[in-house]
């Protein structure tokens, strides 16, 4: 009878123990280092955007492919940046370089203590590429 009184102890504190293990899973703000810091998010926007349209020309056929794989491998390296509990957005246009001018806006309903975004733009003889990414935190 010990024994079964000492197993049945051992099931009463097993979760106990694993609820102190894993913590409190409500989380209603990102810790400081987990933050979307939307520079380091420009820097990365920039560097795909240079290697995955350098030398190439606008080219009406071949654009929705280059817009799918440039948001793709965005979202991929987001994903890799480590920002814990976000929902990534990421949005790519590119247009004829024709000299014309071009407006983009946008519009949230977001905390901007958490959410946030980061764009750039990429230039070139015959064409112009506008990324953006939006980072959503998940509560």
């Amino acid at each position: 009878m010990g024994e079964e009184g000492s197993e049945q102890t051992q099931q009463q504190a097993a979760p106990a123990n694993q609820q102190e293990r894993d913590g409190n899973t409500y989380v209603i703000r990102p810790n400081f280092q987990h933050k979307f810091r939307p520079v380091m998010v420009k820097e990365m926007i920039h560097m795909v955007l240079t290697d995955q349209l350098a030398g190439k020309t606008y080219d009406p056929e071949s654009t929705t492919e280059w817009t799918k794989n440039i948001s793709d491998t965005i979202k991929s390296k987001l994903k890799d940046m480590g920002y814990d509990r976000y929902k990534f957005i990421v949005q790519v246009i590119i247009a004829e370089q024709r000299g014309q001018g071009t407006k983009m806006a946008c519009r949230c309903f977001w905390d901007s203590d958490t959410d946030s975004y980061a764009q750039d733009l990429y230039m070139n003889d015959s064409l112009v590429c506008v990324a953006a990414a939006y980072g959503v935190f998940h509560y």
